[in-house]
């Protein structure tokens, strides 16, 4: 298979075909693409030898962090979604959760907890993958209580000994996520699919759970915010002994908590604090945690500098020329698009697009690299000359507006037949304050130095 998905023969065709499929379509929307970000995946290799050695550093049993750090637009769910789709591919699971005020405050760690259950993937199950994850871990129980001579009649007792000898250091913290398990199991083998369906809500840190499920699980309450570090635990073991290399979780876009009252900030700020150190004690094997903020977050005293002890875990020199810069550091920079890296990167999508349409020749013909430079230029002075917060507009214009229409119609020319219009329904709100006033240009309209 090349680079662009095109496989040499057979069944790998229709594979190919989805994958690209995906890709495009969640462009067309102005959407990063959920997979095949390695048909994409063009600037990424300088960090690919220290991303990997992290993974394997994570799949031997230890743990890692690392920030991102990157202005709006350089594609930092890019790379998050990139390095979570190799590291599925190495048996990772993997979870993306968005940070918010209101939906997902990041000083009430148990809700963050819920929303990694409910945003978890594996290679073989879409979100959530909680319930899938926990019946594999039972199963290689079950699998291992075999294979150390039990009966069909001992099997219930060998697994419960497996039970509680592998969830002893969990069980130290949180005692309730092995209860939880025993229940879910008893549910399961009385046939009882409302309660266990239940029970395992509860497992996942859902709140209102019926109170009849939870006595017959024998828990109570609901999870708070030290419960969760617990029961992050006690998932990460379930994961290992389940088959997993470990967890990849993105907490993504942080730096809105430069935005939230004052005194949420400074708990959100210690919670992050917390969490790293318990990452870096070693309190959570298989784990890697990435964060994403821009540099106002890292640098700003509305964000990480408002915690001494916070900046000091993160500090990173970035005063030096960017090509060395460290991709093993605490803290790493996208550099963003500028016109010729944006270029490329459309023309990469070009050629995607192209493998997969009757009228290949024609785009490449119409949609030259001249071309797609012309567009660029017009994107980036519809946002104000920023070309480098542009790749997300940019990449929805060209396959919505130009690569469609040529693909379709035999007659379309983008340069004699489209004028790019970029109206305020096109632009996400950091997109719109960076809008110049003209709401219109064409890139045939561009005075090119040639």
């Amino acid at each position: 298979m090349n680079v662009f998905g095109t496989p040499a023969a057979g069944s790998a065709t229709a594979v190919g075909a989805v994958r690209r499929r995906a890709v495009v379509d969640a462009l067309r929307r102005g959407a990063v693409p959920d997979s095949g970000l390695d048909l994409l995946a063009t600037g990424l290799g300088r960090f690919e030898r220290a991303v990997d050695e992290e993974l394997d550093t994570v799949a031997a049993g230890g743990s890692v962090f690392k920030a991102v750090r990157g202005e709006y637009g350089s594609g930092k769910t890019f790379f998050t979604r990139w390095l979570c789709e190799r590291a599925k591919r190495r048996t990772f699971a993997v979870a993306e959760v968005q940070v918010s005020e209101t939906e997902t405050p990041l000083h009430r760690l148990e809700t963050v907890y819920r929303r990694l259950t409910e945003r978890l993937t594996t290679a073989s199950f879409s979100p959530s993958a909680l319930r899938p994850v926990v019946d594999a871990w039972f199963y290689a129980l079950e699998e291992d209580a075999l294979a150390d001579g039990a009966s069909e009649d001992e099997l219930p007792q060998a697994v419960e000994r497996l039970l509680t000898a592998r969830l002893a250091e969990v069980s130290r913290h949180a005692p309730a996520f092995a209860t939880a398990l025993r229940g879910y199991r008893k549910a399961l083998d009385t046939g009882d699919e409302a309660t266990a369906a239940a029970v395992m809500a509860w497992l996942g840190g859902q709140p209102h759970v019926a109170a009849a499920a939870r006595r017959s699980a024998g828990v109570r309450g609901e999870l708070d915010h030290f419960g969760a570090f617990g029961f992050l635990q006690g998932l990460l073991t379930v994961l290992r002994d389940a088959g997993h290399s470990g967890l990849v979780l993105v907490l993504d876009e942080v730096e809105t908590l430069q935005r939230v009252r004052s005194d949420a900030r400074d708990k959100a700020l210690n919670a992050l604090r917390q969490l790293i150190d318990e990452v870096h004690s070693g309190r959570f094997p298989g784990l890697y945690l990435i964060i994403t903020g821009t540099p106002a977050f890292y640098d700003g005293q509305q964000g990480v500098q408002r915690l001494a002890p916070l900046a000091q875990r993160l500090a990173t020199d970035f005063t030096t020329d960017p090509r060395f810069d460290n991709p093993r550091a605490v803290q790493i920079r996208l550099p963003g698009f500028t016109e010729e890296s944006l270029t490329g990167l459309g023309a990469t999508i070009r050629d995607l697009y192209a493998e997969g349409s009757p009228a290949v020749g024609r785009i490449k013909q119409l949609a030259d690299d001249a071309y797609l430079s012309d567009l660029a230029r017009a994107v980036g002075g519809a946002l104000g000359g920023k070309v480098g917060v542009a790749p997300r507009l940019y990449l929805k214009k060209l396959v919505g507006d130009v690569l469609d229409r040529i693909d379709q119609f035999p007659d379309f020319d983008p340069r004699a037949h489209y004028q790019l219009t970029v109206n305020s329904g096109d632009l996400t709100e950091t997109e719109r304050n960076f809008a110049a006033p003209a709401q219109a240009a064409s890139a045939d309209d561009l005075d090119l130095d040639i």
